[in-house]
């Protein structure tokens, strides 16, 4: 592997899906909010060292949608394979959602918005 780039099949620890800037904005009237959401959650996996292939549990992707179909509280992230949707995510919960879930295991439970059950069939 070439220094720098991305390992060809590195282990994957979570997801992140982040409905930030929707094209028909239902749950999150200003843009402007998820749009710093973005370019925060963008900088907080890159300085948390999440999407470094060593990591032992694996890396964190993150995406940037359009819609999740959870028109409320928004902008929301979901978080795979946690199933954890968070509601009214801003720059500041970014932080906290980043160190305590993804980082600590421990998820913010007043943020919680909707629980999907993401396992797969065995």
């Amino acid at each position: 592997m070439i220094q720098g780039e991305p390992a060809l099949n590195p282990r994957v620890s979570h997801h992140l899906l982040l409905c930030a800037t929707p094209t028909k904005a239902l749950c999150s009237p200003d843009p402007r909010i998820g749009a710093a959401s973005w370019e925060t959650l963008k900088r907080l996996v890159r300085e948390r060292g999440l999407e470094d292939p060593s990591r032992p549990s694996g890396i964190v992707l993150r995406s940037k949608a359009d819609c999740l179909r959870i028109c409320c509280e928004g902008p929301v992230l979901l978080i795979w394979p946690d199933g954890i949707v968070y509601g009214g995510v801003t720059p500041e919960r970014l932080i906290r959602i980043v160190d305590d879930h993804l980082i600590g295991g421990t998820p913010i439970e007043a943020w919680v918005v909707q629980r999907y059950n993401l396992a797969s069939a065995g």
